[in-house]
């Protein structure tokens, strides 16, 4: 660890010289940060999903309304 600088006031984190970036060296909390984005993204992926099933559900009801209302004649 000695090319690394420790950060003031965080037992966990470091600082590399060369990029300036901050490391966490904690690989508990850095396994718990990568689950809490796998999670995060799932659940947008989801919420993507179910935007999308709620317009195809809107667009058929919409069809099925014009076909009952004689607006869309074939």
């Amino acid at each position: 660890m000695n090319k690394y600088q420790r950060v003031e006031g965080s037992s966990g984190l470091v600082r590399d010289p060369r990029s300036g970036a901050i490391i966490n060296i904690n690989k508990t909390e850095a396994a718990q940060a990568r689950n809490r984005k796998k999670v995060w993204k799932e659940q947008q992926e989801e919420i993507s999903t179910l935007k999308d099933d709620v317009t195809l559900i809107k667009e058929m009801l919409s069809k099925l309304l014009e076909d009952k209302d004689g607006t869309n004649s074939n």
